[in-house]
């Protein structure tokens, strides 16, 4: 990782992707999503100052466990005069965001419990989908998994032993 000397108090691009193992193009991301900020030199390059290393770490590890960029960017807002969060920052936003990372948890689980009920053939006709109909919620209309409205009826076709046959 290369060494940036402490005299130094603006980044460019590629050393702020060179430190913080972020790709140039995350990094424009990150930018036009308001995450870090840059300067304009006068030949219109990019300058970020040191604290974009912290701002790029935070981003990360938060993205890392799941963490919108929405939410990041919220939180990252409400930091005083926009400073560089620190360690008590992220005990406080990681125990807010505790709770939603327990439900993503558990409905994963879910998902994952239910992935063999499935049938093989993947047109997911089953008369309650857990992947495609969560909860059942088209159950109140109609039996199975639909994509399609119910009142398009697929042509009938003389080959049967086609695999898609199942769900016709």
């Amino acid at each position: 990782m290369p060494q940036i000397p402490e005299k130094i108090h603006e980044l460019t691009v590629g050393q702020l992707s060179a430190r913080s193992g972020a790709a140039v193009s995350a990094l424009h991301f990150y930018e036009a999503k308001g995450l870090i900020s840059s300067r304009r030199t006068s030949g219109n390059q990019r300058r970020y100052g040191r604290d974009a290393l912290r701002r790029v770490a935070f981003v990360r590890a938060a993205q890392r466990v799941g963490i919108p960029l929405a939410t990041i960017r919220n939180a990252l807002a409400e930091l005083p005069e926009e400073r560089t969060p620190n360690r008590d920052d992220w005990a406080r936003l990681s125990r807010a965001w505790r709770s939603e990372l327990d439900e993503r948890i558990k409905q994963l689980g879910r998902l994952r419990d239910h992935l063999t009920d499935c049938i093989g053939c993947g047109c997911l006709s089953l008369e309650t989908c857990v992947l495609s109909n969560p909860d059942d919620v088209s159950g109140d209309r109609m039996t199975g998994s639909r994509l399609m409205p119910e009142h398009r009826v697929p042509k009938e076709r003389p080959d049967t032993d086609r695999p898609d046959a199942c769900c016709r």
